[in-house]
């Protein structure tokens, strides 16, 4: 869809039997792969209307339901929700709302809104319980709920292999180049063990209740077995070290398996980001996409929490 508004993903819903108002719909614009809309029927039950972006979104929607059916008794058992689709067509996901409300939602115009606090050592706690129970799910379990699994040597090489396309593709700052180089080096960065990870946990995708209890997680298109710092990242970003930090020792208190490595493996992450987001930018083919890849590789000022070589706090091993 080339413009897009709450009324088109109803009548969508509509098409699928399922009939909703537009009197109080709203839109969330937050997530690359999928728009979401939320919307009463005639009980008020609110509903989350997921309307794909692009035509490749709709092949990993078995992938996704794989996954739900995996994580949702194990959240469950800790009162978290995660969805249970009703409708699940190559236009359409469509699933009851759960309960609480996002932590983080965006403006019309694209602007974020934080309806919590990130930097709260309250909902650092929360997280690392709740990362400590995903994380508690390993490789054989997923495997044989048929979700993908990587190895740590796979992680690293999937990253190596990332970078390699990134490069290839676009100009890369060179303090970008040798810092990604060094990180992929540094044999203390990277983990002994993978975990079942949700890979985009951050306060968009994380429902709270008025009490700042985490009651759902939603949009779990990238999640795998892989490396555990991959969920840590998103929490460094908003939050900054010190929330990270409190993180990790909840998680660790919560029964999550720890390495020295872990919290620069978590800052490493986020400072590749931009990788990403380039690789994104690849499949959508975008113009828009791909400036802003072009930028976020070879800005003319480096952002603050750039990966280089000089930067001793970067590296795992420090």
């Amino acid at each position: 869809m080339t413009s897009f508004d709450a009324s088109d993903a109803i009548s969508l819903a509509a098409a699928h039997g399922l009939h909703l108002s537009a009197d109080d719909a709203t839109v969330n614009e937050a997530g690359l792969d999928y728009r979401v809309v939320m919307a009463s029927d005639d009980t008020g039950q609110r509903w989350v209307l997921r309307v794909p972006r692009r035509d490749d979104v709709s092949s990993g929607m078995a992938t996704e339901m794989r996954i739900l059916d995996l994580v949702s008794p194990v959240l469950a058992e800790a009162g978290i929700a995660v969805p249970h689709w009703q409708i699940r067509a190559a236009d359409l996901i469509a699933y009851p709302a759960l309960p609480g409300a996002p932590g983080l939602t965006l403006t019309d115009t694209g602007e974020p809104v934080w309806h919590i606090e990130p930097a709260s050592p309250d909902y650092a706690r929360r997280l690392g319980h709740l990362l400590a129970r995903l994380h508690s799910l390993g490789a054989q379990q997923a495997e044989a709920a048929g979700v993908e699994v990587r190895s740590p040597a796979q992680v690293r090489r999937s990253w190596r292999d990332d970078i390699d396309r990134v490069s290839e593709a676009f100009t890369v700052a060179p303090s970008l180049s040798r810092g990604w180089q060094t990180w992929l080096e540094d044999e203390s960065c990277w983990p002994e063990h993978t975990v079942m990870t949700h890979g985009e946990i951050y306060p968009a995708h994380v429902l709270l209740d008025e009490g700042g209890a985490i009651t759902g997680v939603l949009d779990w298109t990238t999640a795998r077995v892989d490396d555990p710092a991959r969920d840590l990242s998103a929490q460094y970003g908003a939050a900054g070290e010190d929330m990270l930090h409190a993180t990790i020792a909840a998680y660790a208190a919560a029964g999550g398996r720890t390495y020295p490595g872990l919290a620069a493996q978590a800052k490493q992450l986020w400072d590749a980001s931009p990788i990403g987001y380039a690789l994104y930018a690849l499949t959508t083919q975008a113009e828009a996409d791909l400036t802003t890849a072009a930028t976020l590789l070879n800005p003319v000022r480096q952002p603050q929490r750039v990966t280089t070589p000089d930067s001793p706090d970067r590296a795992c091993s420090r």
